[in-house]
């Protein structure tokens, strides 16, 4: 794969928040982190659904693609912020202009249910995207977390390697071993939503996962889905976990992946802070990075351009 690394965040660019998911249910949320980016001395656009409600969802599918093919053609837009997550994006694949979005590089950014956008632009584009925070819930919040303004703007505004520790109280060894490829998941309930598309990597990659409110059983079942396709099995050479929030059985969830370890002989450390919780680092998508459970850091390959 032939991986684009979009131009790099300089104060004075012009970011735009993009809504792709669920309604956007705080004006105030959207309007403190326009106004908080731009005291960072960014200029900030609205796309023109951002209030919109279409059901649960911000608007309707063509007006959604509408705005992100207008954000991405627009060379006066530096960088994408999606506004949330939450459900939406799956709607919208086949009716997105890849092309345009591989002709247009830029930096895009978000979480959660953006794991199914990031996924594809990585596979049809080659363009390197961002599993960052969103606008509503984590930049227009009326405390933003000194953590999330620190990881988020050092990831967007470094052309060197980056390094990632997981949080010491909580990482854990799954499994020994050290790997590299392609920085490649998200959100595990909206990749596995993915079945049925062509959304794996064709070449080795890492796996990264995070998710909120699933049951260990439920997180069984997905990770048992993934694991049965043969692409997917392949290419896997190692397991990054983020937090599994309300997950139920601490013990289970545990036995579950020292399992999957065992089975699959890679890698797989646990305790980032790739998370729907308040604390969450700002992590390149497609980008190529290694890491080995004995020395515990996550190394991202240089991943944007100056």
């Amino acid at each position: 794969m032939n991986l684009i690394k979009p131009k790099k965040l300089n104060k004075g660019d012009t970011i735009g928040i993009l809504a792709l998911s669920g309604v956007v249910r705080s004006k105030a949320n959207i309007l403190r982190a326009k106004k908080y980016l731009e005291n960072k001395g960014y200029k900030v656009v609205l796309c023109e659904n951002i209030f919109d409600k279409n059901r649960y969802l911000a608007g309707t599918d063509e007006k959604k693609v509408e705005e992100l093919h207008r954000f991405f053609k627009d060379p006066n837009i530096n960088m994408i912020l999606c506004a949330r997550g939450g459900y939406g994006i799956i709607r919208l694949l086949d009716k997105i202009d890849f092309d345009l979005i591989k002709n247009n590089p830029k930096i895009f950014a978000g979480y959660s249910d953006v794991s199914a956008i990031e996924s594809m632009i990585l596979i049809k584009t080659g363009l390197i995207t961002f599993y960052s925070p969103h606008a509503q819930s984590d930049i227009g919040i009326k405390d933003i977390s000194p953590f999330v303004e620190k990881s988020f703007f050092k990831t967007l505004t470094n052309t060197n390697e980056l390094e990632i520790s997981p949080d010491k109280r909580k990482a854990k060894v799954y499994y020994r071993g050290k790997c590299s490829g392609l920085l490649w998941g998200g959100n595990l309930a909206t990749i596995v939503s993915m079945c049925g598309l062509d959304f794996i990597p064709n070449e080795p990659f890492i796996f990264f996962a995070e998710d909120l409110n699933e049951n260990v059983y439920k997180i069984d079942k997905m990770m048992t889905q993934l694991l049965n396709i043969e692409k997917f099995r392949n290419n896997l050479q190692g397991i990054i976990l983020g937090d599994f929030l309300d997950a139920g059985n601490k013990k289970h969830f545990d036995e579950l992946f020292f399992e999957i370890g065992g089975k699959c002989k890679i890698p797989i450390l646990s305790g980032f802070k790739i998370t729907h919780a308040r604390e969450k680092i700002t992590l390149p998508y497609g980008a190529i990075a290694e890491f080995s459970t004995e020395e515990k850091v996550l190394r991202i390959k240089s991943y944007l351009n100056i």
